[in-house]
């Protein structure tokens, strides 16, 4: 029910995020978003969970996601997308890590320390003050977007669109770069879905036990926000483009090296310095990919159209991407069906390399 949503949404919320001030929007779908939060804590049978999950998809997707990118694009200017997405990237995992740390945390003053004895009610309860805490929290968020993030009235000259949506539409879809950012931005999306069985490769490959193996999920939380920032910083000295090609080249050395029969049990740092590298690569691209619209002269008062039209076909890893990887898994089970899977990283990497490398000559730098 979300992803359904979020497909419809992507489209029309970037026509949205063209007409209204990003932080107005922001702030609308963060303070929607608690309220359904609220809802959820209130224990909703699964049909009514279902028409929650489609009304998130509706206030994350259209309300949010166009207008995000937009202030983000906003924010670095001329010069500093790089830097900008980066810190949009590498935040957004280390919020992700915080709050499931806070989670965590209260669930530890909630549940009996030995958590094997607390009662079906207890984890229910404590997992209600979890949503309730959550809800709070992306509320007082939502007050400081629509307070702070505010632009002097100088700046917002040109950010709004003043042609007709359909009109909207069209221009968006004569840039080569808009079609070119889709393909790019699948491919890089591919290869982040996959990360997500990096863990499940240390416990059946490696034979990592459970805790070890969730200690190599949490290595790659760690990684994303410093590969954002860093990256983001140098592709704002040369050019996001260069970054992005090489962004997909190192995936696919790490695809290649997951791909191969080199990595067995026995080899710990060379498993790790894979992993490493598939982190790299794919987190350099994800960083990246929104960051080149300057660089492919897509108009600012034009992003929201933009960015809808991208992600419509862009994020629709969100589809196939596990049940494929889910296939590939079952079909071959143990190192084969893993080898398979970083294969299919290696094919997607090289139509992200040979796009990226078209936008970067399709559009030199001035």
């Amino acid at each position: 029910m979300y992803g359904i949503t979020a497909l419809i949404s992507y489209l029309f919320g970037g026509l949205l995020a063209d007409r209204f001030k990003p932080h107005k929007l922001m702030a609308t779908a963060l303070w929607l978003t608690a309220l359904g939060g609220f809802y959820l804590a209130t224990k909703p049978n699964y049909t009514m969970l279902k028409v929650l999950y489609g009304y998130w998809g509706f206030t994350t997707i259209f309300l949010f996601w166009a207008a995000m990118i937009k202030a983000t694009r906003i924010w670095g200017g001329a010069d500093s997308q790089g830097k900008a997405f980066g810190f949009l990237d590498g935040g957004r995992g280390l919020v992700g890590a915080l709050f499931g740390s806070l989670g965590v945390l209260i669930f530890s003053l909630l549940l009996p320390d030995n958590v094997a004895l607390a009662t079906e009610f207890q984890r229910s309860e404590a997992f209600i003050y979890v949503i309730l805490v959550t809800s709070v929290l992306v509320i007082l968020i939502g007050a400081l977007v629509f307070f702070f993030m505010k632009l002097p009235e100088k700046e917002e000259i040109g950010i709004e669109n003043k042609l007709h949506s359909i009109e909207s539409v069209k221009t968006v879809l004569k840039l080569p770069a808009v079609w070119l950012l889709m393909i790019i931005i699948l491919c890089a999306y591919v290869g982040y879905k996959i990360t997500d069985i990096i863990s499940q490769y240390a416990n059946e490959v490696m034979l990592y036990n459970e805790v070890d193996s969730a200690k190599t999920g949490t290595f790659l939380l760690f990684i994303r926000p410093i590969v954002g920032v860093l990256i983001g910083f140098l592709a704002d000295r040369v050019r996001a483009s260069i970054y992005l090609v090489a962004g997909f080249g190192i995936s696919i050395v790490g695809a290649l090296l997951f791909a191969s029969d080199l990595i067995d049990p026995s080899m710990d740092i060379f498993f790790l310095l894979s992993v490493f590298l598939v982190a790299l690569g794919v987190y350099a691209a994800r960083v990246l990919y929104f960051a080149v619209m300057e660089e492919g002269n897509i108009p600012l008062a034009l992003t929201g159209t933009a960015v809808g039209a991208i992600s419509l076909i862009g994020y629709t890893p969100d589809i196939f991407a596990g049940p494929m990887i889910g296939y590939l898994l079952d079909n071959s089970p143990g190192k084969a069906g893993h080898q398979h899977v970083f294969i299919m990283l290696g094919i997607f990497s090289v139509i992200g390399f040979i796009a990226s490398l078209y936008f970067m000559k399709l559009h030199p730098k001035k």
